[in-house]
């Protein structure tokens, strides 16, 4: 079993090369159906870096979805990673502070900065310098004066207390080691009356412990997702109420993936099982 520091630093690496480009979710890869097949056996293991093995928003899982008709979208912020839309389900209104969980090169940052207008803020956060440096460029691009990153982890953020009136996070919880604390700091970090809104990837059933150490597996999404009421259970103690699962959508994670980075036998032993893995964008209330 791995460590927390040593999740940590797998993590790092594989979301550092990604900000870099030395290594690709969906630039080489053609998101056609007919082309996707015929590359899942030659990229499986960049498809699986990217969450929940997911592919240009439309791929082998259909983990992603499209943020191709929202406004404040910018094309060289989006390296692929997400499950959901939490901006969708946020209800961030005109003048908010938004803070952005995981923020990687500022694709849910300039989405919500769109929403909160120029009398808003927007803060990223994210443990990764090379994303912290992709998303300053970005922003430098945009010329935006209301919009921050910061880096930092999830655990220990740096944002004040109270600073937020919604928290949104994008496929980036699951990785955290220690997820009590994350939604500790979420509960910390918000204002009276304020909210988070998360997409996140989580299971039905117990994965295999073999599946759940596989370091690719980790790094995309997979091996570090809770079962879906234990995930729910560490909001609600976290202090959030009103939780709501805005959107959930079942993930086939292809043998042919899971086989390139574990052995045949845990792909069996992963069926064997009855798990499912889930995208959700979950909701819940600071009171």
């Amino acid at each position: 079993m791995k460590t927390s520091d040593e999740i940590k630093n797998l993590v790092k690496e594989k979301y550092g090369s990604l900000a870099k480009g030395t290594s690709s979710c969906c630039d080489d890869v053609c998101c056609s159906e007919k082309k996707q097949k015929e590359v899942i056996a030659e990229t499986a293991e960049n498809v699986a870096s990217c969450c929940g093995t997911s592919c240009c928003g439309g791929g082998t899982a259909g983990v992603a979805d499209s943020y191709g008709n929202l406004e404040g979208y910018l094309p060289d912020a989006d390296l692929g990673l997400g499950c959901g839309l939490p901006t969708e389900h946020a209800g961030i209104r005109k003048g908010d502070t938004v803070v952005d969980l995981g923020s990687g090169a500022g694709n849910d940052v300039f989405v919500a900065r769109a929403l909160v207008g120029g009398s808003g803020k927007v803060i990223g956060v994210d443990m990764t310098p090379e994303m912290v440096a992709k998303a300053e460029k970005n922003k430098q691009k945009l010329g935006y004066d209301n919009v921050e990153f910061r880096l930092g982890e999830i655990e220990n953020l740096p944002v004040d207390n109270a600073a937020a009136d919604v928290v949104i996070s994008n496929c980036v919880l699951n990785l955290v080691p220690d997820k009590r604390k994350a939604f500790s700091e979420t509960f910390r970090i918000l204002k009276a009356g304020g909210h988070f809104c998360i997409s996140d990837i989580v299971t039905e059933g117990q994965l295999p412990q073999r599946v759940k150490e596989a370091a690719e597996l980790y790094a995309g999404c997979v091996g570090g997702a809770l079962e879906k009421n234990e995930y729910l259970k560490v909001i609600e103690e976290a202090g959030f109420r009103n939780i709501q699962i805005r959107k959930e959508k079942r993930i086939d994670l292809p043998d042919e993936v899971v086989a390139e980075i574990v052995s045949p036998d845990v792909v069996q032993e992963y069926r064997a099982s009855g798990a499912w893995v889930y995208s959700i964008t979950v909701y819940g209330e600071k009171q």
